[in-house]
């Protein structure tokens, strides 16, 4: 129920504000609007305001599938036009008033996103501080010098740095790096005895296409520093038939010593060839335990379980900025967030990206359940993210969206005829065609990420 709440109040939100973008530049351009609508199908309420702008007699909708939403104006090209009022038709329009009109949809999801990262910034959230846990063995990382246990300062591009606090923080430009190609410096907080040095993580090798677990896992920066603590220890498990116990704090695994929980849990993956001893901390005693992790079979690779919680929760610390500061932030997070929407769409274009990367209603619901969860914060941060890609989208120059309507204004203001009606209607068609096969491929990647049906 939860998650059907999120999903439908999200939309709501996100396409309210897109519509009210054209709705009130319309309306500030003096064109008639007929029709503001929220959601498609059958009407389930309407009303209109006695008090509305001059020249206005707009009814608002909400329509029973949330799935879009639209602001219908006066149009010769629709309707008849009565000549008295032929003035306040959208087609009459000078080219810069039709063309701010169709902006300001996509303009007012960016906004918005911007406004819910700064409110987010001055509430204040709880993230992991930027220590390390242990690479993966073999891994980027690994190779690179990381060993787990470091605390990130900075990480920033092209050698220059960017002072960072939180875990967040860093796999945000982890991943940055990693879709765009670049090598990615990180700065190490140096100890009682030594400097702050700095380690290249060579993200340009691994030449990713997809922003999923197995491209962190060839990184290998999987996770926070955990203290290496079992949590809950199930019933009829590997670890409880071993003896293992809800806050046991294992020192090693056979000749192997232990440092944080995320290297406990690789330690466990790769435990598939019978019984260890395990080096335990119990109530301030040392024990010797043999375990057998339980060997299982995800996606053809045999990886060992001991069924149990693995690893203590990560330092954390409250990051909250200032009015100025975090409005700021909220700023340049939606740009970067923006920029590389576009960059992994341009690559998914021209092949370099994967299309698995494409999501559609089915991946943000269960999103939108997942994050309204965890609490109000992570749910605006998913709004912002929802937002950010619905701004993005609709500039695409699809000749059904936003973008295409604005790709025609721009050949009108480059020749000075319009589109003739015969053009529009093919671009129309093959744009339809075009959303059809994204909105395909991306229910497609829901059915096969949610319920893994396709291998």
């Amino acid at each position: 129920m939860l998650t059907i709440i999120a999903f439908v109040v999200a939309l709501g939100v996100l396409i309210a504000v897109h519509e009210y973008g054209h709705y009130r530049v319309a309306v500030a351009c003096g064109v008639k609007v007929l029709r503001f609508s929220v959601g498609f199908g059958k009407t389930l309420y309407r009303w209109q305001p006695k008090r509305q702008h001059p020249g206005q007699n707009t009814e608002f909708v909400i329509g029973m599938f949330p799935l879009g939403g639209y602001v219908k104006m006066l149009d010769e090209r629709e309707a008849p036009v009565a000549s008295e009022e032929r003035h306040r038709a959208f087609n009459t329009q000078r080219l810069r008033s039709r063309v701010a009109i169709v902006a300001a949809g996509p303009i007012a999801n960016l906004l918005l996103a911007a406004a819910l990262y700064s409110v987010v910034n001055w509430i204040g959230v709880d993230e992991p501080i930027a220590m390390l846990a242990r690479p993966v063995a073999g891994s980027l990382a690994e190779k690179a010098g990381f060993r787990g246990g470091e605390r990130v300062v900075a990480a920033g591009f092209d050698g220059e740095v960017e002072p960072l606090q939180t875990f967040e923080e860093l796999r945000w430009r982890i991943t940055r790096g990693a879709l765009d190609g670049h090598d990615l410096t990180v700065e190490i907080a140096g100890d009682e005895q030594g400097a702050e040095r700095r380690l290249v993580l060579p993200l340009s090798r691994i030449q990713a296409k997809d922003a999923d677990a197995q491209m962190f896992r060839k990184i290998g920066l999987l996770s926070p520093l955990t203290r290496p603590e079992l949590g809950e220890v199930m019933a009829g498990g590997a670890g409880r038939r071993a003896g293992l116990q809800s806050g046991d704090i294992v020192r090693a695994v056979g000749s192997i010593p232990v440092i944080d929980g995320q290297q406990l849990r690789e330690l466990i993956r790769a435990s598939t060839h019978g019984a260890q001893t395990w080096l335990v901390t119990r109530s301030g005693r040392d024990l010797s335990i043999e375990v057998t992790p339980d060997v299982r079979d995800e996606n053809g690779v045999s990886v060992g379980r001991i069924a149990a919680y693995v690893g203590a929760p990560p330092a954390m610390m409250t990051v909250r900025f200032g009015a100025i500061e975090g409005i700021r932030g909220g700023i340049v997070r939606t740009w970067e967030v923006s920029a590389l929407t576009v960059r992994m769409m341009v690559k998914m274009v021209i092949g370099e990206a994967s299309l698995k990367n494409l999501s559609g209603p089915l991946t943000i619901a269960d999103y939108a359940g997942k994050s309204a969860s965890l609490g109000f914060t992570q749910y605006l941060v998913f709004l912002a993210l929802i937002s950010v890609s619905l701004g993005v989208l609709n500039l695409m120059p699809l000749p059904v969206l936003d973008g295409g309507h604005l790709m025609y204004y721009l050949w009108e203001g480059l020749t000075g005829k319009s589109v003739s009606d015969a053009w529009m209607e093919r671009f129309q068609r093959g744009g339809v065609a075009l959303l059809l096969m994204m909105m395909s491929i991306a229910l497609f990647n829901d059915v096969n990420r949610l319920f893994g049906l396709f291998g």
